[in-house]
Order: C-alpha cells, then structure tokens, then sequence
C-alpha cells in the first residue's frame, strides 16, 4: 500500500499530523505542488493556501471540520513550490486509532486548473466575459478617437489662437498670456497620454505590451525588459485583459515605485498566461503609500472576472512584483472532449 501510495502521480497523497505539520510526500505531490519530499515534509501544509486564505484562518479551519465530521473537502486556489497557483480539489480525512484518539490527517490534492479552464470557457459567464470585454474596448477606442479628433484638436486650435493674440497684446499681459498657453499646452499632453492608455492593444500581446513600454518608460527613467516565454498568441478577450492589467502595473511602475528597472514575463502556464511584473522600486512602502490603490483592486478584480488569480508582494526598500494568470482559451471554441 506504501508502495502504491507513493507511485501515484496524478494525486498529489500525504499525511499530516494532528496539527497539520506534512509527515509524507507521494511522487504526486512532488509533480503537482513542485517540493521534493526533502524539502517539505516538516512544514505546515498552510505553506500551500494563498495568503488570503492564511489570513482568514482557512488551514486550521479545515483541520477542525475534518476532525469533527471526518471529511472536509473543497475546491480553491492552491500555490505551487514557484508562487503560482493551481485550482485543486482536496479532500482532508481525519484519522483515529482504535482508541478513537485523533493520530492526523490523510490529505489528497488534484490539480483541475486545466479542466475549470475548458469548463469555463462553455460556460455563459465565460462567454458574456467575452462580449464585455469586446464591448469594453469598443467604447475605450470610441472615446479616444473622440478625444484624439475633438477635444484634442480644439485645445491645439485655442493655444494657437493664445499665441497669435499674444504678439499684438501689450508686454505687461504676456506673462498671463504664457501662462495661459502653458496650461493648455499641459492639457494637451495629458488628454494624449489620455488617449494613448485607452488605445486597444496592437495586433499581438508581445507586441502592445513591448509597444506599452517603449512608450512610456523612457521618459520615466525606467529601463525595461520583456521576456516572452508564450507557447502561441492566446485568444483576443485574454490579450485585452492581460494587456490592461499590465499596463496598470507599469503605470504604477512609472508614477509611484521610484524604481530603475522593470522586467515583464509572459509565460503560458496551465491553458493560460503566467504574468510577472517586477520593478527594484520603493516596495508596498513607497513614498506613494495608498496611491494607486483602486488600481490594484482593479487589476485583481479584471482577472478574477477571467477566471483567473491575481497577487502583489514587495518588502519595503526591495521592490514589488505583481503576479497573476488568466486562462488563455476562446470563448468560441473550446474543445469539450478534453473536460
């Protein structure tokens, strides 16, 4: 049975003991959650939860219902040995002597990511995601044409009517009249950055989000490196979410890190695409303290709406990294054979 137990590579099958230290690792474990038996076995399984589910006390929980009924079982995000995360069952048994005295836990895990993926992808949520996120940028691109051909156009016209007017007018009105032009000059730069961040992303995801930072963080002072490690271009709704989430991160990046350099990796993981944002900046302390908070709910809110996870981490004074993935699989087409 030992034997069996730790040959088994689809399940990840391991003990703990009453008080959730991990006490044996199957050849399953090792292939789903990325430790060897060296290096986990003495830890607290907690070390698996995401640190939300920490926080609220999700491990011990489990641990209680399952010594008090049995069985606890559920499914959730679970993190690898790397930091991403994989949507497991698991099922927790207590177990008892024949004394009836609790000796510990048997836990086994299955990784489902690839099958929730596909399953979402049928889904109705999965395909009104689909139509609002077409919807979302075709209004984005609705009113940054407006801003480009109108607005835009209409403060240029007004601070060349100021300049014009300024070479008749008497000297003591020109440091007013300057001033003036100064300020619709300003307008006219922020309604182009305006319009540039709500253009849609270019044909391809490398290529908007390369073009992303070739645009902005030269000016910023910020030297950048995009590493592609995609297997193939995801499907239009993924490079649109992916695409506006990072460009929130290196917004962040350039207005509140302080930092020198940013990398952005793109890595196709699990039927979707592992993304990691990481600057040398200030960390979650920066001089920017709550700045940019709605976007950091913005950018988790935009990736659990696509059935994906979304992190941040950063000590002060040693930089941030943003993390997340979204599933990478149209809307339109999934194959249901492979659920």
């Amino acid at each position: 049975m030992r034997l069996l137990v730790q040959s088994i590579r689809d399940y990840a099958i391991f003990m703990l003991d009453p008080q959730g230290v991990i006490a044996s690792w199957n050849v399953g474990a090792e292939r789903i959650k990325g430790y060897t038996a060296g290096e986990i076995i003495g830890t607290h399984f907690s070390v698996f939860y995401p640190p939300e589910d920490i926080a609220a006390g999700k491990p011990a929980a489990g641990l209680r219902v399952a010594a008090a009924e049995g069985r606890w079982e559920e499914e959730g995000w679970r993190v690898r040995k790397d930091g991403t995360r994989f949507w497991a069952s698991v099922v927790i048994t207590a177990l008892y002597d024949d004394a009836g005295a609790l000796r510990g836990f048997g836990k086994v895990t299955r990784d489902l990511t690839e099958r929730r993926t596909l399953a979402r992808a049928l889904d109705e949520r999965g395909m009104l995601l689909a139509r609002l996120v077409k919807a979302q940028e075709r209004e984005r691109r609705r009113i940054a044409s407006g801003v480009h051909d109108d607005s835009i156009q209409s403060m240029v016209e007004v601070g060349m009517r100021l300049r014009l007017w300024g070479e008749g007018l008497p000297e003591e009105y020109a440091a007013t009249l300057g001033a003036l032009d100064a300020a619709v000059d300003t307008a006219v730069h922020r309604l182009r950055d305006l319009a540039f961040d709500l253009r849609p992303p270019a044909d391809g995801l490398v290529e908007s989000v390369d073009g992303y930072l070739k645009q902005t963080m030269p000016g910023a002072g910020v030297a950048y490196e995009l590493r592609d490690r995609l297997d193939g271009e995801p499907p239009a709704e993924t490079v649109v979410t992916v695409y506006r989430i990072c460009q929130e991160a290196l917004t962040n990046v350039r207005k509140h890190a302080g930092a020198r350099r940013v990398t952005v990796e793109l890595t196709s993981l699990d039927l979707g695409v592992h993304v990691r944002v990481r600057d040398d900046g200030a960390g979650l302390t920066s001089a920017g303290g709550g700045a940019g908070h709605f976007g950091l709910m913005e950018m988790r809110e935009r990736a659990e709406a696509a059935g994906g996870w979304w992190q941040i981490a950063g000590a002060p004074g040693a930089g941030t990294t943003v993390e997340f993935w979204v599933p990478a699989v149209s809307h339109a087409s999934p194959d249901p054979d492979r659920l």
